[in-house]
């Protein structure tokens, strides 16, 4: 078998990749798909933390523009990542995988309350880890929940798995001509605000050297070539 690049990776989805060709919740066809990915994955001897976006079922911003409490309508959302966690260890369960639900906000009766140290021990076996409830509080995405997890676990690459094909000069949808970025730094998407991740979550990278690559979840097989080597999506990492 090819070589893989590394070992641990924090894969992050947003919730609306989930959807499918839905407007709302979990294609369970995409769910099985991508279930069946990280299985590869987990076989190949990859150990990988997951973090899941809420968004195909909540987004707390959104309900605070239209007038909610801005704590409380995060919670809310923090509250639909756990959902989509569950799902995902659902499907990871029926492939035979001990996939394990890690929530910042302790409910003990639904899954274990995140540490670090069991995070990495259940890694260490080979068992997936879904991280769920952001970073526990509000104002902080989970793209910055996503960044600061790779960061404690300790993954060699943090992968944002979106529907799009990596880093465009400008939405590739509505601008035809919009340029590709194979690779880019840290301080040119934040200058460029060219939408990678939020700014906290690339600065986090920033500071700790975590590599962020940008790729298209919807490329069946994609992820397990990008681990071989192959160079797919964009590359967000230091330099110019």
């Amino acid at each position: 078998m090819t070589e893989l690049i590394c070992r641990r990776i924090l894969l992050k989805l947003s919730g609306e990749a989930l959807m499918g060709q839905g407007d709302f919740g979990i294609d369970p066809d995409v769910m099985a798909r991508i279930a069946g990915e990280i299985e590869e994955l987990v076989d190949a001897g990859i150990q990988l933390g997951l973090v899941i976006g809420g968004g195909n079922i909540f987004r707390g911003d959104g309900l605070a523009q239209e007038g909610m409490d801005r704590v409380s309508a995060d919670h809310m959302g923090m509250l639909a990542t756990v959902m989509n966690a569950l799902a995902m260890q659902d499907a990871l369960s029926k492939l035979g995988l001990d996939a394990h639900v890690m929530s910042a906000l302790t409910m003990n009766q639904v899954c274990e309350a995140y540490t670090r140290c069991n995070a990495v021990a259940h890694l260490d076996r080979g068992e997936p880890v879904i991280f769920a409830a952001g970073t526990g509080n509000p104002f902080f995405t989970t793209d910055t929940a996503a960044s600061l997890r790779a960061i404690e676990i300790g993954a060699e690459l943090l992968i944002k798995a979106t529907k799009v094909d990596g880093v465009y000069s400008a939405d590739p949808v509505r601008y035809p001509n919009a340029e590709f970025y194979p690779r880019l730094s840290y301080d040119r998407a934040i200058a460029e605000g060219l939408q990678v991740m939020d700014t906290t979550a690339i600065v986090l990278c920033r500071d700790h050297d975590m590599p962020l690559r940008i790729m298209n979840i919807n490329q069946s097989g994609a992820l397990m070539r990008l681990l071989q080597g192959e160079q797919i999506g964009s590359l967000v990492e230091s330099g110019d």
